[in-house]
């Protein structure tokens, strides 16, 4: 089980409580549990959800693909059997690999390209693959850095400068990913061109709120509903399309001209033996805090819709309806949330979404007694940092100035991280080798 470590947090109100509860979500949305709850075999015959496939003769392969490809690997392998695999690979990453014995594991750069290595494993294999073979491809989230490929004429470094661009404009996960599939040669539905006319059964571990599998890892084997000018729009409405470097701007251009062909789009006859499945996301991990939260006494209330937006913006709304739920309830109470925030990087400060929206929330609930709102990256690292996140209260911003800091000055300076170390209110994990988005949990009590 994927455990918060305590060590150096200070108390907080109903502190062992949110981490417990927290720790529940980490633990439905544990990436082996996941795979065995869809994958099973009967004699000669795969069973996924309710769609079965014989294997009588034929050749299995894994590719898996993202922060829990060596858990996930590890549970296709134990579920398939060692002797029916013919190979494969798991690109996570670096950090997060892990022994397994029946694929080769690659860590690669996150969130910023750094090889290709496991791109070009993943095409050695695809190679290999036969029309009778079955691929078994597992995606998790940061599967979109984690299998550059960048296309002719384009250098790995400038897909990275484009991605440090898009990191750091605010844009959404979505709007991101429309980007990185228009600069790769695998995904939007790129490596099913290359595995077809082979059974790809895809598995898929979502860290994308709203579930859009051509934005979970950019959808390496599903249809792409974006174009080339859908990427370049991203780019011109995040005034960054100047920006960008030389070879990117004359590779999207060129498709907008049809002079490099687009991502395979619904229809195509490479997806006639796809077979996709979604076993696991955002909400899965919401759920299963609000069960714990409700075993452990607490009146349970849900955010209405999945938090998305400016982070510190997020923060603000949150506290305000703490301070609500705590101004008219009648026993202890807790608000359970999950999503993906984004940062406008406008600082040269350290922290991240999760770290941001904490601090937020401090300053906005600065003196109010009885609450503490924590926020959680799934994956365990928050930003550019190997914190996961933030338990903040009352007391925090206070105990930021006591400690010579002025908390106002340094969220606007993106600098949340220096804060909430000094207040000791940082969540560690470590890597958690999973990825469902970001987890919010508020709990509180009447006013006495």
């Amino acid at each position: 089980m994927i455990s918060i470590n305590r060590d150096g947090l200070r108390a907080h109100p109903f502190g062992d409580d949110a981490i417990e509860i927290l720790e529940a979500g980490l633990a439905a949305i544990d990436p082996a549990t996941r795979v065995a709850a869809f994958l099973s075999v009967v004699q000669d015959e795969l069973c996924v959800g309710e769609l079965s496939f014989s294997l009588a003769g034929r050749r299995i392969w894994i590719l898996a693909i993202g922060k829990a490809s060596v858990p996930m690997a590890n549970a296709a392998g134990r579920i398939l059997g060692r002797e029916r695999i013919a190979g494969g690979v798991a690109v996570t990453r670096t950090g997060y690999g892990g022994p397994t014995d029946c694929v080769r594991v690659i860590e690669a750069g996150h969130p910023l390209p750094q090889g290709t290595d496991g791109a070009d494993a993943v095409i050695d294999i695809a190679s290999q693959v036969k029309p009778d073979d079955v691929v078994v491809c597992l995606l998790s989230g940061g599967g979109s850095a984690l299998l550059a490929c960048p296309p002719m004429g384009v250098r790995l470094a400038d897909v990275a400068r484009t991605t440090e661009l898009l990191l750091h404009s605010g844009v959404t996960i979505d709007q991101m990913n429309t980007v990185r599939r228009h600069m790769s040669r695998l995904q939007g539905g790129q490596l099913m061109a290359l595995l077809y006319p082979a059974t790809v059964i895809t598995l898929i571990l979502s860290d994308v709120i709203g579930d859009r599998l051509e934005s979970i890892a950019s959808g390496p084997t599903v249809p792409d509903p974006t174009s080339f000018a859908d990427a370049c729009a991203v780019l011109e409405r995040a005034m960054l399309f100047d920006r960008i470097p030389y070879s990117i701007r004359n590779h999207l251009l060129s498709g907008v001209a049809l002079k490099v062909s687009d991502t395979p789009k619904c229809g195509d006859p490479i997806f006639e033996t796809a077979h996709t499945f979604l076993i696991g996301n955002n909400q899965t991990a919401v759920d299963a805090l609000a069960a714990r939260a409700s075993e452990r006494g607490f009146e349970v209330h849900s955010c209405c819709e999945p938090l998305t937006g400016e982070a510190r913006d997020i923060g603000c709304r949150l506290a305000d309806q703490a301070k609500e739920l705590r101004a008219r309830a009648t026993t202890k109470w807790a608000l359970v949330g999950g999503g993906e925030t984004t940062v406008a990087v406008r600082g040269e400060g350290l922290g991240g979404r999760n770290q941001e929206l904490a601090l937020a929330a401090a300053l906005q609930l600065e003196g109010v007694t009885g609450l503490s709102v924590a926020t959680l990256a799934t994956d365990g690292t928050d930003g550019p940092t190997s914190a996961a996140g933030a338990l903040i209260d009352g007391d925090t911003a206070a105990l930021a100035r006591e400690r010579g800091i002025d908390p106002a000055d340094a969220i606007d300076r993106n600098d949340s991280h220096c804060v909430l170390a000094a207040t000791h209110d940082l969540l560690w994990t470590g890597p958690t080798n999973t990825n469902v988005a970001d987890l919010v949990l508020i709990l509180g009590a009447p006013i006495a």
